[in-house]
This record gives C-alpha cells, structure tokens and sequence, in this order.
C-alpha cells in the first residue's frame, strides 16, 4: 500500500498500490482569474468567510467549528455569484450557511456580497459538495439543503454527472432532520422531470413541485433561462 494518505477531497483519492482514482464528478472547474474587485473582495473577507480546501483535512475538523457558535446548519450548493446566497444568509442569523461553490471567481464574488451585507453567520467552501454532505455532515444534522439552478448536464452522455440521483437523493434524507426541506429549482425541463421522478422514489423525503419560493432572489442567471424561453420548476421536499 502507498504511504500516501488520500486526501478528504474528490478527484485526490489513490488506490491501494497508489494509483490515482478517476471520480466522476458534478461539477467542472472553470478559469480561476479574478477581476479588480473579486480579487479585493477576496483579500478583504477571504481569511474571515472561506473555508480553506486543506482545513477539512484536519483531524476534528467540523462544519459548525467554523463559525462563532453553533445553530441549525443549512447548505446551498452551488452558490454561482452568490445572488441568493447573501440575502437569504443575512435573512437567517438563527442559522449557520454553508455553500459550496468550485468557481473561484464566483466564491469571490459571493464573499463580496456577503461582506457588504455585514452577514457573519456563512461560510463558503470550494470542496465538492457529495463528498462533504457524506463526511462532514452528521446525520440528522442538516435543518435544510438548497440547490438552485444545478448544472443540467444536458448531454445524455453527461447525465451520470448530474447532481440528482437516487444515491444522492438517500444521502440528503440521511443527513436532512425531521422536518427538513431540501429546495430545488431548474429551468431544464428534462431536467425536471428527472428531479421529480427520484425524489418522489425516495421514501425518506415527501413534496413536489410547489409555487416559487417568494424568499429565493432571482438572479441573472435565472433571468436569461426565461429571456431563452426556460421555465423555472421549484421544488420543495420534506424529511418524513
């Protein structure tokens, strides 16, 4: 066996005799540069509001152990410029936010929001999200998971990326709370029908499509699917 530990992150991990591992993944990291102001936005709040790739490394690490003190945890992923993000954090001080986001210019951007907003109960983090819902999130830990607007995968050949899955959908009622929600939104209707179909199979969670949640911002990226015709779906799905 290799004497090279595998790091707690996806697309790091070794085989036994040391090879590394082809993961297939939900996500594609994009280009990393930063504009003028993502880059004063990250020297200004990074240190305070990012949760470093290295730190859930260490041993004891924990979500909760990353802010002031511990409250119900909700988790976004896929934060994009944090158009969502920032408003509903500065709405729930009673809770701790966490979002992931692999884009760097978009952490920065969503950093920047949440600094100018003055929210101090959210963090941000570039892991991948399936792996840190399994390993960092106990179960029955989580108070609600929000994932708008996941990438589609439209490519049929690209589907088994999707975020979406039957195995995806069980780890979330795993680690939902009693009376959790998980809130989804696409603006793919193939999509749609995807989401519908998994989450009604899974016996843990109960919902279906529901009217918009007033509180959830539309954004930019919102905006141009329905300019190109997309139709936004929301979903809402309570932990039985």
């Amino acid at each position: 066996m290799s004497d090279q530990l595998p790091p707690a992150r996806p697309h790091l991990r070794f085989t036994e005799d040391g090879r590394r591992m082809r993961e297939v993944l939900t996500y594609s990291r994009r280009g990393s540069r930063l504009g003028i102001k993502q880059q004063q936005a990250w020297d200004t709040w990074a240190e305070r509001l990012v949760i470093g790739e290295e730190a859930v490394d260490a041993p004891g690490f924990t979500l909760q152990g990353c802010f002031d003190e511990p409250r119900p945890l909700v988790i976004e992923i896929g934060c994009g410029v944090g158009e969502a993000t920032a408003p509903l954090a500065a709405a729930r001080t009673a809770y701790n936010v966490v979002g992931f986001e692999v884009w760097h210019p978009g952490v920065a951007d969503t950093i920047g929001r949440l600094g100018d907003l003055g929210v101090t109960n959210a963090r941000i983090c570039s892991v991948d999200a399936v792996w840190a819902m399994e390993h960092l999130v106990a179960p029955g830990e989580l108070a609600e998971l929000w994932t708008f607007f996941p990438d589609p995968w439209p490519k049929k050949r690209h589907h088994k990326r999707r975020l979406v899955t039957p195995e995806f959908a069980a780890l979330v009622s795993a680690r939902l709370r009693p009376g959790g929600v998980w809130r989804l939104a696409t603006d793919w209707a193939e999509y749609a029908e995807q989401m519908a179909e998994v989450l009604d199979a899974e016996p843990g969670l109960d919902g279906g499509v529901v009217q918009r949640w007033e509180e959830r911002p539309v954004t930019r990226f919102e905006r141009r699917g329905i300019a190109e015709g997309r139709a936004p779906v929301d979903f809402a799905y309570t932990r039985i």
